[in-house]
């Protein structure tokens, strides 16, 4: 009787993306609490940390429950991966360029305020190519949910607001909370993706050792 065996990279590659997805949620939520100018509450800069940890945890426990899977895999499926690492390599570091670059180009033009947008524009359009590399499907709703909201905050919402003579950089708080949220939403998905691999894989190993028996 065949069946689909489930590689321990497998598994391991979905916990890498929801590290990433912890890591960077986290990040932009330190920008949204950034942008209160102050009038950050411990309540928020807590909270953050701790849905990062929570999804760092996840994945930390994916990772330890992979390691009773196989290894082994067949010379084109380790060939494949090593190609899709290469191009993640590239499209990361492409990111990172034009978000140098970005940065650069408004610091040079005193337009300071347009970075964090165009940041999460970027952040956005590199979902594409990923989720077309890894065959992820939910990193394209991921991508466009970044990339509709630094528009519409760009084309509705105001640079900056002032409650009681106090500034807030709205552009920041929005796009920081909300592009958190769209990641760890995201790393949620992915995590649990992760433990149905994880739960397919050794319930094989189970009926295999079962089959075996018999």
């Amino acid at each position: 009787m065949s069946q689909t065996t489930i590689p321990r990279a497998a598994v391991r590659g979905t916990a890498s993306g929801v590290i990433f997805m912890a890591f960077f949620g986290t990040l932009w939520a330190g920008i949204g609490i950034r942008g209160m100018q102050g009038f950050e509450l411990p309540v928020l800069i807590t909270l953050s940390l701790l849905i990062g940890v929570v999804l760092f945890i996840c994945a930390i426990a994916l990772i330890k429950s992979s390691s009773q899977l196989s290894n082994e895999v067949i010379k084109e499926d380790r060939d494949r991966w090593r190609k899709k690492n290469r191009w993640f390599g590239i499209i990361f570091s492409l990111e990172g360029l034009l978000i140098a670059i970005a940065a650069f180009i408004c610091v040079s033009t005193n337009h300071l305020n347009l970075f964090v947008p165009v940041m999460a524009l970027i952040v956005g359009a590199h979902f594409f190519p990923l989720a077309s590399l890894f065959q992820v499907p939910i990193y394209y709703i991921t991508g466009t949910l970044l990339c509709l909201l630094a528009t519409i905050i760009m084309l509705t919402f105001p640079v900056k607001i002032i409650i009681s003579d106090h500034q807030i950089m709205a552009w920041w708080v929005s796009l920081g909370f909300g592009s958190a949220l769209i990641l760890w939403g995201t790393g949620v998905i992915v995590c649990l993706k992760g433990f149905r691999l994880l739960s397919i894989a050794q319930h094989g190993d189970e009926n295999s050792k079962v089959s075996t028996r018999l």
